[in-house]
């Protein structure tokens, strides 16, 4: 259990601290980040430093920062809830000001964020990285079945280790797993807890008794073909179903059925473990605020991250509107790309012609089993590989396993969280010039 002895804001003190320091009629910050988690840090970890000592404010209520990439590891038994856990002070920059809050609005013309207790907080910049939040009501029955008889989601800190517990104790029957017609975070994560659960079946000898089945919204099984590709060959080699625009709707617990919309047609699956990967959307506030776009995302330039409408405004990770994959490998070139035309604009420099323009790169481990790996790397704007290693990556490797399992969880803690990390560009060019 984590518990939090000195947050930098802990309520009305600080906060008339703050204003006496600054003679303000409210506290305002030169830079505020909403959201401590990826995004949020890897942007105010530089930027307090450039910036001097609380001059940045990060807004996050947790007490406990998660790298949920890791969660799929969790639900197949691998790793442990505790291995992506660390205290958000820990991770917290020590030059930023943690607002242990949640933000209940935003005045982007007045410049001010009204908090969910009311106080107020100025900014001259902003920064919204807030990530997606899981609509779990959205699907008609699941809320009162998640981690009860064989229904589970290594979306949800309460239920990614019964992930586990279930296909550890499985029997034998339907083995179903979903994936919702929204953007999700991870969207990998969707199909290859199927692949692991699969792979245990097999290793516990009831493969035979069982049912595989992937049921996704989606037109395809991955949105990059060469990817996709890889993924249906090895579905097809180990008999693994995939149904595609079949969407969960609804969980008869009882009954243990499970209702999808399949194009246009109810189809009902009896299930013995059903994973959920839940609906998801950006918090409320951003289109509350006049922020977002038609769908509540952060309505930003998909290559400058720059707010389309109010030019001290970026923002960047899951709930901006930037048309790719939501990863935390998304996140590491998108905060480089931010933090340079932020403080080019802070300097008044930001120009059209030396904004840095984001390629939208994202990646996406796609594990198929407990020590194989296909590592997807590719332009959400264009659809295109972009791998790093010179090798295929549409094959599945123990070495890309290794990497995803062991090194990239260094990375994310101790240099994409600390803002030194923006992606593997210079490693790219680096291969790209071996014979």
């Amino acid at each position: 259990m984590f518990v939090k002895s000195n947050s930098l804001f802990s309520g009305s003190k600080n906060l008339l601290k703050r204003f006496a320091s600054t003679k303000a009629s409210v506290p305002t910050y030169k830079l505020v980040v909403i959201g401590g988690g990826t995004g949020g840090l890897a942007v105010s970890s530089t930027l307090s430093k450039i910036l001097g000592q609380n001059e940045v404010a990060v807004i996050e209520p947790s007490d406990v920062h998660y790298y949920q990439p890791l969660w799929t590891f969790v639900g197949a038994g691998i790793k442990t809830l505790a291995d992506s856990a660390k205290p958000t002070e820990a991770v917290m920059p020590k030059g930023a000001y943690w607002i242990k809050n949640k933000v209940a609005k935003v005045q982007p013309d007045s410049k001010l964020i009204e908090l969910a207790d009311g106080q107020k907080i100025g900014y001259d910049y902003l920064v919204v990285a807030t990530g997606l939040e899981c609509h779990w009501n959205k699907v008609k029955g699941l809320p009162e079945t998640l981690g009860k008889d064989g229904v589970t989601s290594n979306y949800s800190m309460d239920t990614v280790e019964t992930t586990w517990k279930f296909i550890r104790e499985f029997k034998g029957g339907n083995a179903i797993f979903t994936m919702p017609s929204t953007p999700i975070k991870c969207p990998g994560a969707a199909i290859k807890i199927a692949y692991l659960a699969e792979d245990a079946f097999t290793k516990n000898r009831i493969r035979n008794k069982s049912n595989v089945i992937y049921n996704t919204a989606m037109g395809k099984i991955f949105s990059i073909e060469k990817y996709a590709k890889s993924l249906e060959r090895v579905a097809k080699e180990r008999e693994i179903e995939v149904n595609v625009g079949t969407e969960l709707k609804e969980v008869r617990g009882q009954k243990k059925e499970a209702v999808f919309n399949c194009k246009g047609t109810e189809k009902i699956f009896n299930y013995d473990l059903l994973h959920v990967t839940p609906p998801m959307g950006p918090p409320s506030f951003i289109g509350e605020s006049g922020l977002g776009n038609a769908q509540g995302y952060v309505d930003i330039d998909k290559y400058t991250l720059q707010h389309v409408k109010y030019p001290n405004i970026f923002s960047l990770g899951d709930s901006s509107s930037a048309p790719t994959s939501k990863t935390a490998a998304a996140i590491s070139v998108q905060s480089g790309v931010l933090k340079k035309n932020l403080l080019d604009a802070m300097s008044g420099k930001l120009e059209p012609y030396n904004a840095a323009k984001y390629d939208g790169y994202a990646s996406c481990p796609l594990l198929v089993g407990r020590d194989k790996l296909i590592l997807a790397e590719f332009s959400g704007y264009t659809g295109t590989p972009m791998e790093t290693f010179p090798v295929d990556q549409g094959q599945e490797r123990s070495f890309m396993y290794w990497v995803t399992k062991e090194v990239i969880p260094d990375i994310y803690w101790n240099r994409l969280l600390k803002g030194t990390w923006t992606g593997p560009q210079r490693f790219r060019n680096f291969f790209s010039y071996l014979p």
